[in-house]
């Protein structure tokens, strides 16, 4: 028989954006809208202010947005911040064009540009303006393009919410400052919407927008329910591949603000929502949910094996505990959304709104995947179509909703009844958490993993506006001191019967390593090495696999192999270049090891690109159980482009 591949490894390939040697440091600005005017008067009386640093469409992109009090032609103007001497720019620095409108909530005007073409590991120093009216430099940097990286997940900061602008912001200020801190080579700050209390109200946003995390690190930004009726969140926050079609908005179309948007960081795709659009049409057009698992879909078969995670984002927590658990839209949701995304291989979804911390059960077409999943499991391996939603408490301490008791409504799709491994929660979150203190998620996106941390970033005390005003307050900084963990879980992909093999491709000599996970995790070989002047080399060790044998018969038995090639996006490795030494590491069932294959860069020949012999027994072999293993061995021509290459090694067992 056949054992069959894993579903997800059908799309466990990915882009990546080619930097030469020869390639400009940065690509072409985008085009001047029309209307802006040139003159030099004009710009040497123009003011900006609310610059953000927003993701682009990939890693070697970024958005930046801003106000300016004139109607003027204007830039983001970039360069390498080593190359700035004594605050100046250099002569060669890079300009891109900006593009904006008058603003509809407020006076001024709204501008946005994009960087493209970053360089890897590089320190960028920026500025918007115009020659001679250039605001503040800020600066960022790029990390390596491909492999591990962390991102964070702020839930509703919602400045105004308590009625304190100020305590609000000194809270959500805390937070990013406490974050980037213990975080300092994060890559990304990802929100959960509600970014504000009042969508039109600009004293509240010049507060979410005053600390400078938000011009070091790109910021994803996502609409919450008191960030729409208003035009201020789209001024503030262009987001890239965005479709601002009338389904995925709700609301009057010159107040309104949203659309659904994509983009692809290293190795996970994300995709972002407006929740705040749920409601289908009266007339049976395809709008509301039905258009947002539309959109996804659409998004998913399109851009999927560009990446090895898929990660969605939207405000409305389908699988919260507090107030928002029992709305009804929030039920339909689940209705609506739940079999999608299982289906579509969504492995990770992250929500706001309801100002309290959960964690799901790995969910499943609406259900609890695993009845035997233990409450608060520090390690979780989902099947097939298992999702796991995580909601955000809040990240400025505005506002906290407590956790609501289940009902009598039972373990339904929609409903709320208590879970049987712990009845004090919902059937369906593994952990809940509200102790009136701020937080925020942290994500480690790992080759095999992803490991997601709830992390305090406060306590009982100031700044902290809702139990400054009154609100009690569990938390003790003795024993549950900022920077402890509320939570913590490590997600495990499924990868069915076959492996997924991966190796590192570096630009020149690199580090060599690797890592064998003892479930059947990825067999990852590390970063290959420099063999010779021509070639890269990198070794492993396939997961055991066990057989065993307890029939009367006695019949003989094989165990073969042959692997796809490696494939990086459209990079090749060709899977003949893989060789292997079986080896018999634990005897029985009269297992003897299949004849060592060597790599087809040292013979000419096909390797295990063909099916090749692992372990094998006779007519008449003993019954028992032997544990089969080989070491692989992988050369090919140093002229492969870096990158992270993954292949799929197909089992076959056969018996007479």
């Amino acid at each position: 028989m056949r054992l069959s591949t894993s579903a997800r490894a059908s799309r466990l390939v990915r882009r990546r954006v080619a930097t030469g040697a020869a390639a400009a440091i940065f690509g072409l600005g985008v085009a001047l809208s029309g209307g802006l005017t040139t003159a030099a008067s004009a710009a040497d009386a123009t003011s900006y202010s609310g610059i953000v640093l927003g993701v682009g469409a990939n890693e070697t992109q970024r958005i930046v947005t801003w106000y300016s009090s004139g109607d003027t032609a204007q830039k983001v103007q970039v360069a390498p911040t080593a190359s700035i001497v004594n605050g100046e720019f250099p002569a060669d620095a890079v300009t891109f064009d900006a593009t904006g409108a008058a603003n509809t909530s407020t006076t001024g005007f709204n501008r946005h540009a994009t960087i493209t073409n970053l360089k890897e590991n590089t320190g960028y120093s920026y500025r918007v303006g115009s020659e001679g009216n250039w605001s503040t430099a800020y600066a960022f940097k790029t990390q390596d393009f491909e492999g591990d990286y962390d991102f964070l997940f702020f839930g509703d900061p919602q400045i105004g919410s308590s009625g304190d602008v100020a305590k609000d912001q000194a809270g959500w200020a805390e937070t990013l400052r406490y974050a980037t801190t213990a975080n300092p080579n994060v890559e990304m700050l990802v929100s959960g919407g509600d970014h504000v209390e009042s969508a039109n109200n600009e004293a509240q946003w010049d507060a979410f927008l005053a600390p400078d995390q938000l011009r070091q690190y790109p910021l994803a930004a996502t609409i919450g329910n008191h960030d729409v009726g208003g035009k201020s969140w789209e001024q503030h926050h262009f987001t890239p591949n965005t479709d601002r079609s009338s389904q995925y908005y709700n609301g009057d179309s010159a107040t309104r603000s949203g659309g659904d948007f994509w983009y692809v960081y290293k190795d996970t795709l994300f995709i972002d929502i407006n929740s705040n659009s749920y409601v289908n049409p009266t007339d049976g057009s395809l709008g509301g949910d039905a258009a947002h698992v539309a959109y996804v879909t659409d998004v998913v078969k399109k851009h999927g094996a560009e990446a090895k995670w898929t990660v969605l984002v939207y405000h409305h927590a389908i699988y919260s505990a507090a107030t928002h658990s029992t709305d009804g839209d929030n039920k339909q949701r689940r209705k609506d959304f739940t079999t999608a995304f299982s289906e579509l291989g969504v492995d990770l979804v992250l929500q706001g709104h309801d100002h309290d911390y959960t964690r799901s059960y790995s969910i499943k077409n609406g259900q609890k995947e695993n009845p035997a999943e233990q409450p608060g499991a520090a390690d979780v391996f989902p099947g097939p179509g298992g999702v796991i939603y995580v909601t955000a408490n809040s990240a400025s301490g505005s506002k906290y909703y407590d956790i609501k008791k289940p009902d009598n409504s039972g373990t339904g799709v929609d409903g709320l009844g208590p879970d049987p491994l712990n009845p004090s929660n919902y059937w369906f979150n593994s952990v809940q958490n509200q102790e009136h203190v701020r937080t925020y998620v942290k994500v480690g996106v790992k080759s095999d993993k992803l490991v997601v941390e709830n992390i305090r970033s406060g306590t009982c005390a100031a700044p902290n506006a809702a139990v400054e005003k009154g609100l009690s307050c569990t938390n003790t900084a003795e024993g549950q001191p900022v920077g402890s963990i509320v939570d913590n879980v490590t997600i495990h992909p499924y990868h069915g019967n076959g492996q997924d093999i991966q190796v590192n491709v570096p630009t020149a000599t690199g580090e060599f390593g690797w890592t064998i996970d003892g479930y059947n995790g990825l067999v990852d070989l590390g970063t290959a090495k420099e063999r010779d002047a021509f070639s890269f080399e990198a070794t492993g060790k396939i997961n055991p696999i066990l057989v065993s044998d307890s029939r009367f018969s006695l019949a003989p038995w094989s165990i073969s192999a042959d692997v796809s090639d490696f494939k990086d996006g459209d990079k090749t490795i060709a899977g003949s270049y893989l060789g292997w030494s079986p080896q018999v590491i634990s005897a029985g069932a009269g297992a003897t090891a299949g004849a060592p294959v060597a790599s087809g860069y040292d013979d000419q020949g096909q390797g295990l690109a063909i099916s090749r012999g692992l372990g094998a027994a006779d007519q008449g072999h003993a019954r028992g159980t032997a544990k089969l293993g080989a070491d692989l061995d992988l050369k090919f021509p140093n002229e492969v482009a870096k990158g992270s290459y993954r292949a799929t090694l197909t089992i076959t067992a056969l018996s007479s």
